[in-house]
């Protein structure tokens, strides 16, 4: 395992993901609703920076590495995944919105695999449509972590709007992909 920069940025991803998960664990009298809402959010935005940060600076430098192209899309999911099942047990996220968007997310990442132990894994490279999904994901998962108003903003009613959305771009991602691997399935499976 290379350390480098985007790697440990990768790391670091992770580590954030049982501080805002466990911000909300704590009792109202050791930090109180506003303090949990802004501690997770500012947690889990960091992490969604680090994201974005360590790719960025992997093609900047040329410090790319097998184990990085692996762990960056685990964190991703993980990150995710975690933010969602802690917004459905805090009623803030619908539960069958979030199994969409965390089914999707291991289909794709299957489908991945899989198509990289048959030599076809740019075919299903990542899309401006997944960039797109991932954005409004992200976006709507701060808005529901943070869950007050902001400048007569509900972020509640816009972060549930922005994951409904999520959702469909989530179903129609998955969809593109299937369809982009189909034919290289078809062609090892005969």
């Amino acid at each position: 395992m290379p350390l480098n920069i985007p790697n440990l940025l990768t790391w670091l991803r992770i580590l954030l993901i049982p501080v805002f998960v466990s911000v909300f664990y704590l009792s109202d009298h050791t930090l109180g609703p506003h303090l949990k809402n802004l501690f997770a959010t500012t947690a889990f935005l960091l992490a969604a920076i680090t994201d974005w940060l360590d790719g960025y600076l992997a093609r900047r430098l040329n410090q790319y590495s097998a184990f990085g192209a692996f762990l960056d899309p685990v964190a991703d999911k993980l990150m995710v995944a975690a933010a969602l099942i802690v917004l459905v047990k805090l009623g803030r996220a619908d539960a069958i919105i979030s199994f969409i968007i965390i089914g999707r997310e291991i289909t794709i990442s299957a489908l991945r695999e899989w198509m990289a132990k048959l030599g076809e894994s740019r075919s299903v490279a990542v899309s401006m449509l997944g960039k797109v999904k991932t954005s409004f994901q992200m976006i709507a998962i701060v808005l529901l972590l943070y869950h007050e108003r902001v400048l007569e903003v509900d972020c509640q009613v816009i972060g549930s709007l922005l994951l409904y959305l999520a959702a469909l771009l989530t179903l129609w991602s998955m969809g593109y992909y299937l369809m982009l691997a189909s034919p290289k399935l078809k062609k090892h499976l005969n």
